[in-house]
C-alpha cells in the first residue's frame, strides 16, 4: 500500500477506526488518527500506537488491506 493511500485513509471525515492487514498476518488496529504516524513527504515507515503505550513500525508497503471491520476489538499484533 502506498502511503499516500493510507493518508487518504487517515484524514477521511469522519474517522473510522480501521485495521492494518500486514503481509505477515498481523491485523494491527488503528483507532484514531493520532495513533498513526506517516511520513510526510518520503519515506515509508509508519508508526502505529495502541492506547497501552506499545507501538509497531511497519513498511508501507507490508500493508497488505485495510480493513474496516471491528478495528477497535483486535488486540495489537495479534
Amino acid at each position: 500500500m502506498s502511503v499516500d493511500e493510507l493518508k487518504k485513509t487517515i484524514v477521511a471525515s469522519p474517522f473510522v477506526p480501521f485495521t492494518l492487514n500486514i503481509a505477515d498476518g498481523r491485523r494491527i488496529p488503528v483507532t484514531g488518527r493520532d495513533f498513526i504516524l506517516v511520513p510526510p513527504e518520503k519515506g515509508r515507515t509508519v508508526a502505529v500506537y495502541q492506547r497501552n503505550g506499545e507501538y509497531d513500525l511497519l513498511d508501507a508497503l507490508l500493508i497488505t488491506k485495510v480493513t474496516f471491520e471491528s478495528a477497535a476489538n483486535i488486540s495489537p499484533s495479534s
